[in-house]
Parts: C-alpha cells; sequence; structure tokens
C-alpha cells in the first residue's frame, strides 16, 4: 500500500516534481564534475609537473669549494636502487667557455650531459631542429635560443667552443627553448665535457626527475641520501612548493563551488516543495482524518524527497561526466577520465540537499482534518 500511494503521490504531481528533479539534476551535474576534476585533474596536473625537469639534486658537498664535483660512479649506485618512482637521472658538468660562430664571439656556460636522458627529463622543451639523442655524441650538441641569438647561430651551423686552453667544434643540432636559464646554455655530450675540462669521471651534479606524491619525493630523497653518504640530496623547493599553491587554491576553488551549487540546488528544491506542500494541504488533511498519523503522513514525502534526489543524481552524474571532460580539455588542457567513486558521493549530497529541500512539508504536519473537511 505504501508503494502504491506513493507512486499515485508522484504521479499526481509529476510537472512540479520534474521541476525539482532537473533543479536537483544540475547542482548534480556541477557538482559531479567538479568533483570528477579534483580526483583526476589535479591527479593528472602532479604527473605534469613532474615532467618539468628534475625535481632532485645531487651534489658534492661544498665544505667551502664551490668547484667541488663528484664521481659520476654514482650513477651506478642510483641505478642499483631501481627505485620505481625515478624516471630519468643524469649527470651535469658545467664549464664557463668562451663560444666563437660566424665572427660573433660570446660567454656561454657549457652544460655536458648524457643527451639521451636529457631528453628524456626536459620533454617539454621546444626544439627547433633536431634533438641529439647518441648519449656520448662529441660531434654535435644543441643551444639554447638565447645563446644561438647572441651568435647568431641556426640549426646545421657550426660552432667553436673554447675552456682551459681546450677547443671543440661542434654542430648546431638544434636550439631548445625551455624559458628558464637554460635558454643561455649549450649541452654537449658528457664525455666531450669532461675532456675539455679535464675532468675524467667527474660531474658537478646529478639531477634526477621522480614521480609521486610530496611523501614519495621525500621518501626517494630519504632513500637517495642513505645510499649516497657524503653527497647532498635535496628538492628543488621553489617546483615543489609552486605545485602546492596552485593545487591547493584548485581545489580550494572546486570545493567552494561545490558549496554554492549545493546551497543553490538546494534553494531550488525548497521553492518546489513549498509549492508542493500547498498543493498537498487536502490530500494530507483526508489521510488524517482517515486515522493516519503525521509520522507515516511524512513518510511519503521523505520517500519523495529521496526519490527526487536519486534521480537528479542519476542524470547529473551523466552530465557531470560529460562536463568535466569538457572543462578538463579547455581549462586544464588533460583529458579526464570518469571516477565511479564519484556516483555514490554525488547522490548521497543530492539526497541531503532534496531531504534539506523539503522542509516545508513539515508544516503539512500541522494541517488539522476539521479545516480541510469544512473546506478552509
Amino acid at each position: 500500500m505504501f508503494w502504491r500511494i506513493l507512486w499515485r503521490l508522484l504521479y499526481a504531481s509529476r510537472g512540479r516534481l520534474a521541476l525539482a528533479v532537473f533543479a536537483v539534476a544540475s547542482g548534480a551535474a556541477v557538482s559531479a564534475a567538479l568533483l570528477n576534476l579534483d580526483l583526476d585533474a589535479t591527479d593528472k596536473l602532479t604527473r605534469e609537473f613532474r615532467v618539468l625537469g628534475a625535481n632532485v639534486v645531487i651534489s658534492a658537498a661544498q665544505n667551502g669549494d664551490a668547484a667541488a664535483t663528484l664521481d659520476t660512479e654514482e650513477m651506478n649506485q642510483i641505478e642499483q636502487l631501481h627505485l620505481p618512482e625515478v624516471v630519468a637521472a643524469t649527470p651535469y658538468l658545467y664549464l664557463p667557455a668562451q663560444a666563437e660562430a660566424v665572427g660573433n664571439h660570446a660567454a656561454v656556460i657549457v652544460a655536458g650531459t648524457s643527451l639521451d636522458e636529457a631528453a628524456r627529463m626536459n620533454s617539454w622543451w621546444k626544439v627547433e631542429g633536431d634533438w641529439v639523442s647518441a648519449r656520448d655524441n662529441r660531434s654535435d650538441c644543441m643551444i639554447g635560443e638565447q645563446a644561438a641569438s647572441r651568435l647568431g647561430l641556426i640549426p646545421g651551423q657550426s660552432v667553436k667552443i673554447h675552456y682551459a686552453g681546450r677547443e671543440a667544434t661542434l654542430r648546431v643540432a638544434g636550439i631548445v627553448t625551455a624559458g628558464s636559464s637554460e635558454d643561455s646554455q649549450m649541452f654537449i655530450g658528457l664525455p666531450l665535457a669532461q675532456a675539455l675540462a679535464g675532468l675524467e669521471a667527474r660531474a658537478s651534479l646529478i639531477q634526477v626527475m621522480a614521480r609521486g606524491s610530496a611523501p614519495e619525493i621525500e621518501d626517494v630523497i630519504r632513500r637517495l641520501s642513505i645510499a649516497l653518504p657524503g653527497l647532498q640530496v635535496r628538492p628543488l623547493r621553489q617546483l615543489a612548493e609552486a605545485e602546492g599553491r596552485l593545487l591547493e587554491r584548485i581545489r580550494g576553488l572546486l570545493f567552494g563551488t561545490v558549496l554554492l551549487i549545493l546551497v543553490l540546488t538546494s534553494l531550488g528544491v525548497l521553492a518546489a516543495m513549498a509549492g508542493l506542500a500547498l498543493e498537498r494541504r487536502r490530500d494530507v488533511g483526508l489521510m488524517k482524518a482517515l486515522g493516519g498519523s503525521v509520522r507515516k503522513i511524512m513518510r511519503f514525502f521523505l520517500a519523495e524527497a529521496t526519490a527526487i534526489g536519486f534521480a537528479g543524481g542519476i542524470f547529473g552524474f551523466i552530465a557531470g561526466m560529460a562536463l568535466s571532460e569538457w572543462i578538463g580539455e579547455r581549462v586544464f588542457s588533460v583529458s579526464i577520465a570518469p571516477r565511479l567513486v564519484v556516483l555514490p558521493a554525488t547522490l548521497a549530497l543530492m539526497v541531503l540537499v532534496s531531504l534539506a529541500g523539503a522542509l516545508p512539508l513539515r508544516l503539512l504536519g500541522r494541517v488539522r482534518p476539521s479545516d480541510i473537511l469544512r473546506g478552509e
């Protein structure tokens, strides 16, 4: 009997209830989209941050010597750890050299490195020309756009570098744009840089790119510090802090918007239910006259509000997944995957909002059967 009467009530007020379902579905769509963005977009943005170059640097203990170097054999110890979070690691040897090309001279920082690992670590760089892929290439180099501009270089031309009485002539394979200090550097194979400096098997530092959450990165640093005693292992705090601030602001904006949407949705349901309460006065009076208790009568209306919340939540979830995909592509430039965990969260929120919006129906408990029977 309960379900039969409930169906009659729903069918009799289908027009007004459809508006309430639409209001709930609209709020559910936006809420589900933003919750899905928080779960998926922030995770992908974290991974995007992890490909913006190295976030851990290993260097020799300074001890007052600014030119201290480390043994490149330390790379073997890093590889032996088999850390799944470490995506790439490469040594760098920096030399303040003089460069000469097409009649121009300029001071340039030469960075000797494993060029194949540097390519993996800095895949976001823009390259005009080709990237030198051979690790020990001694004939080609990469050069930053600012250094190339000062020397008047384009891909395919030759450049001569001088350091400590030694020199080498290289072909410019590509010009890189990194938007940072790398734009004024020249990148050559590590063996050639060591030969120019007379520092066999030495490097200025080792750059490591590790993926994972902040605690996972801290764990990588701890394990590297244990495996490499006597060396300094430190994170690039600026990158980590910038990531944390950005993600915190995005999360705050998303949850603030969800809260506002829930309030507005609750007001929409409240308006629909207030009108429904006026329509149901006669029905409630008749139920009371036939001996129905206020508790039993309110069960019908609470079930009605719950049904509105479920219906609106399901329709809103479907629309919200499409909306989150659109927002992800347009705003964050990432593909957003639907998270099924958002569905129960959306349904729970919408049911609570619908029940909160059904508060005007409590006024029906004050309806007196005698007034209804007299036609008042």
